[in-house]
């Protein structure tokens, strides 16, 4: 089906290719990060774009100018396109008939599809800031790695990180301030070895990682490790730094993988955790210490099915209780779906738990368990496309005045590991509490359902009030066994949490959110405004604000050179910064940077809450002594800069005729779009009969005219209002021998007429055309019949793949035949080398060496069977003794003299023997043999001669080893 859709569009577009007068102009795509229809080029240099550019900008201009199809991408495992109908105005109707049952068909999956391109669901950050241009920013990098805890004290500038094997004690104001203080904790060299035994990898998990670090009173901090798979425990004395006392067991208060959820607070003394402490436990919410000691109950119902503990917080609903109720600590996680699911393909739900604070578990029934562990799904969905985020990834607590007014924010992604799509919802704590009120589920035909039956009193899973007291239940322990019971069967909530608006605040495709840090900011019209900062899962921070139910991402910044996560996030609104933690270090970001900003309308397009523009720069509202004088716009961020004449670029280019021109024009927006004029006319750049193309990055002159000279102006639309950012002058020459200028000539120039103008005011109307092109002469051809271009272009291929596969035949065809000549010639070698035995008595003696005479031999022999034979082997191969036997043979060449025999005799009588002589020889020279006798010939060589027949006349009708050894001559 996808098939014959794409090609169904593809016969659209090319039936449309010159019908594309009708279409948006491509000036109208907003840029995101990375993209532009043109490359970029340096400045001041004359760009001249070849044919093979112009088609790559045609087609992808067609793709999005013709408005046919609208084409996403969803996390690259499908491409589905939509047809918009109503903008087409001059297509076939055989073409509409052949696409209208398609479109049926798949038209509702279409509508229904998540990752439709929503202005509302998928939003574009406005500025793009790279690590190199982070303003006011520091970083910290110790000895360790992987700082995955961080501990704020604002009163006391202290900034505590746990990283791997190690603690620091940093500077709030600068945590680059020399003198910080470190403690090393790292595992014993025999702890690591245990760890590697167990199959654990000594790269990242057989290290000491601290996973927990809080205040413990006010003198001492508390720390557990994971201690290469055994934890440990210590205090910490905060005011020296240092530990205090040894070391205690931490197998029950911080789990063995680094890895694992995690999470714990530490109350009055009191210390609550959640994580999967062992490897064969299950997932656990327990009460540390002090005695007794609580944890989740497993059977006869388990309360929690690998839970995934991303975050936990104390809401203090004691304080100014009208009916006396205790504090709640509320634990979010990801667990397995233990109801029946409305999607099969998720498994998996996020969840609230909570358990009162003075829990301490029955008398009898669920000793030393949680008589008051509730939890609930909590949904963040999308209702419109049905799409359920179902995995909780991180929460923040924005507490108010009182429990009831405390909002949290959670981050969700999507179950499946090849699809990136993250959502930010907010939540209520009076939502949370209806919730725990409501009917309960309980476990029908092994299938969880809503309990409908009677509810014992007092009610299950409630905090002990001042209504307990007056029933004489002053404790969990004085609850009534048929309570306990009921709690016990009955841990899941009926109903489900949902967000504020019941949809999420943010969506954002192609990104996975793993923090969040909130922060609220009041403005100049007297509206306090929510600013979230999410960072991503490659190092990228995320700084969006909350406009009337509508996130507007201010900007996104590169916190790291090299893609990593972000592991640990905090913020601190005394100091305006915010924290984060990586594998590489520590960054220290501020929550805003207002100099980025250079001018009034670039300061008020960024409806920054911290922002605004006081006349000559724009500055940071809460240091700023006049704030009358200060202009800022957050709901519209249009009102408030006047006609802005400051400095513009003013650019001269001299070309000539004919010549591809590109006019850069810059954007810092990725919200704006580009709008150019000629002489105070608009262009429309999406034709390529205008002799212009429209780009995100600037202007292309296709075939420059002497009709295209004139004052090109470029002006950034955003917010419908347009701002002049380039201004050029731009001379077409005809004359060939005309000198034309090697560079740009920039000069910053006060434009007198005004840079800021209202799309919709009196000035530079847009035209209902443009100017009327010139008739295709020879040297357009190229450029006003692309067609023909791509047709060539498809002959070229085409004939360069016929060669290919011509040369690839003649490739194997050699092959072929020397393997099979190389062949016959090892089996004529057999049989010649028989015959030639009986024929000729010719043999010649041959050394070979690792040296060039060796090899040479070695290569000149028509037997390739010996290439593998070792250096300084000794061969006996056939002569030349294919002679006529009527003719007596060369005489043959001297001999060289022989070597010095030793003195010594040897045991069986000889003075010497061929092989022995040999090996005395030196390896880089070579004897011949010869039968017939030679004047000065040694008698040993006679003896050499007629051993050598011997063995020769023995050996005479068998084959030739290939792999002779020393025993064999």
């Amino acid at each position: 089906m996808c098939v014959c859709v794409c090609v169904c569009l593809c016969v659209c577009v090319r039936a449309l290719g010159n019908r594309s007068s009708s279409s948006v102009p491509a000036a109208s795509v907003p840029r995101t990060r990375g993209r532009g229809f043109i490359s970029r080029t340096p400045e001041n240099t004359q760009t001249r774009l070849s044919w093979r550019t112009v088609s790559q900008l045609d087609l992808r201009t067609h793709t999005h100018c013709l408005s046919l199809t609208r084409c996403v991408q969803a996390a690259d495992w499908t491409r589905l396109c939509v047809v918009n109908m109503g903008e087409q105005r001059s297509v076939q109707p055989v073409l509409l008939l052949l696409l209208l049952p398609l479109l049926l068909t798949r038209l509702s999956q279409l509508w229904a599809f998540p990752f439709s391109p929503s202005l509302d669901l998928d939003v574009t950050p406005r500025t793009t800031v790279f690590s190199k241009g982070l303003l006011g920013s520091v970083r910290f990098s110790g000895s360790s790695q992987n700082y995955s805890t961080l501990l704020l004290e604002e009163e006391a500038g202290r900034l505590y990180v746990g990283g791997r094997g190690a603690l620091y004690a940093l500077n709030t104001s600068d945590i680059t301030t020399p003198g910080n203080l470190t403690i090393d904790w790292d595992a014993s060299p025999e702890q690591k070895k245990m760890c590697l035994n167990k199959g654990r990898d000594n790269q990242t998990e057989c290290f000491n990682h601290i996973r927990f670090l809080q205040r413990f009173n006010e003198t001492h901090l508390y720390a557990c490790g994971t201690n290469a798979f055994r934890p440990l425990c210590a205090y910490i004395d905060a005011e020296r730094f240092g530990f205090s006392s040894g070391f205690e067991e931490g197998r029950d208060r911080c789990p063995y993988d680094p890895a694992k959820g995690y999470t714990g607070l530490l109350l009055d003394g009191e210390m609550f955790t959640a994580s999967q402490y062992e490897f064969r436990s299950s997932p656990d919410v327990r009460r540390n210490f002090p005695f007794p000691t609580l944890r989740t109950e497993e059977a006869p119902t388990q309360w929690l099915l690998e839970a995934d503990f991303v975050g936990s917080v104390l809401l203090k609903e004691s304080v100014n209780s009208s009916i006396g109720d205790d504090d709640k600590i509320y634990f979010f996680f990801t667990e397995r779906s233990q109801e029946q699911a409305a999607y099969p393909s998720q498994t998996k739900v996020s969840r609230v738990a909570r358990v009162c604070k003075t829990d301490w578990g029955g008398q009898r029934t669920l000793q030393r368990k949680w008589t008051s562990f509730l939890k609930a799904r909590m949904v963040c969905s999308v209702p419109e496309y049905e799409l359920h985020l179902n995995i909780l990834r991180s929460v923040f607590v924005l507490q108010g005045r009182d429990a009831q007014s405390s909002i949290f924010y959670g981050i969700f992604g999507l179950e499946w590991k090849n699809i990136k799509a993250s959502a930010i919802c907010q939540y209520a704590f009076s939502d949370v509490q209806k919730v725990f009120e409501g009917p309960y589920m309980e476990v029908q035909d092994s299938k969880w359902r809503e309990y409908t039956g009677k509810v014992p009193e007092p009610r299950p899973g409630s905090c002990i009030t001042d209504r307990h007291r007056a029933q004489g239940i002053n404790s969990s322990r004085d609850l009534p066994d048929n309570v306990l019971t009921f709690a016990r069967r009955h841990p899941l909530m009926a109903g489900q949490v949902h967000p504020v608006g019941v949809r999420p605040l943010l969506f954002k495709r192609s990104v996975n959110y793993v923090k969040i840090v909130v922060h609220r900011e009041p403005a100049l019209d007297g509206n306090i405004y929510t600013v979230v900062s999410p960072p991503a899962d490659d190092g990228w921070l995320h700084r969006a604000v909350d406009i009337e139910g509508e996130m507007h991402i201010i900007e996104e910044l590169q916190l790291f050179d090299r893609p990593q996560p972000v592991e640990s996030l905090v913020i601190s609104s005394a100091l305006r910064s915010v924290y984060v933690g990586s594998h590489s270090g520590v960054v220290q970001v501020p929550m805003s940077a207002c100099r980025r900003y250079t001018s009034c309308y670039d300061c008020v397009f960024a409806r920054d809450p911290f922002c605004g523009w006081d006349g000559g720069a724009c500055v940071e509202i809460s240091s700023s002594s006049k704030r009358s004088n200060i202009t800022q716009d957050i709901l519209r961020g249009t009102r408030g800069c006047k006609e802005n004449l400051g400095n513009v670029v003013h650019r001269r280019r001299s070309v000539m005729s004919g010549d591809d021109v590109l006019l850069q024009c810059e954007l810092r927006s990725n919200l704006a779009t580009p709008r150019w004029t000629l002489n105070g006319k608009d262009l429309q750049g999406f034709d390529l009969n205008s002799g212009y193309r429209i780009g995100t990055d600037g202007l292309l002159i296709i075939g420059a005219r002497a009709q295209q000279s004139g004052s090109y102006r470029c002006l950034a639309v955003e917010n419908s209002v347009s701002v002049l950012v380039y201004l050029y002058t731009v001379r077409v020459h005809t004359d060939p021998f005309y000198p034309v200028e090697p560079t740009d000539t920039t000069s910053p120039t006060t434009v007198s007429s005004p840079a800021v103008v209202s799309t919709s005011g009196p000035t530079e109307q847009p035209l209902p055309s443009p100017p009327a092109p010139l008739p295709p002469g020879p040297e357009f051809q190229t450029y006003r019949h692309m067609e023909a271009v791509y047709i060539s272009l498809v002959a070229v291929l085409g004939g360069l793949c016929l060669v290919l596969s011509v040369v690839l035949l003649y490739v194997s065809f050699c092959t072929r035949r020397a393997s099979r000549d190389r062949k016959f010639s090892q089996q004529g070698l057999r049989v010649l080398g028989e015959s030639e035995r009986k024929r000729s008595s010719l043999f010649e003696l041959t050394t070979i060496s690792s040296h060039c005479n060796g090899r040479q031999a070695r290569h000149s022999m028509s037997m390739p069977d010996f290439s593998d034979m070792g250096d300084g082997f000794l061969q006996i191969v056939p002569g030349q003794g294919n002679m006529s036997p009527t003719k007596t043979p060369p005489p043959a060449p001297p001999l060289p003299m022989p070597p010095p025999l030793p003195s010594m005799d040897y045991a069986n009588g000889l003075s010497a023997t061929l092989p022995s002589v040999l090996r005395k020889m030196n390896g880089n020279s070579y004897v011949l043999l010869r039968q017939a006798d030679h004047e000065g010939t040694s008698p040993l060589y006679h003896s050499f001669t007629e051993e050598l027949n011997r063995i020769l006349e023995q050996r005479k009708h068998t084959q030739l080893d290939l792999q002779p050894d020393e025993s064999s001559i």
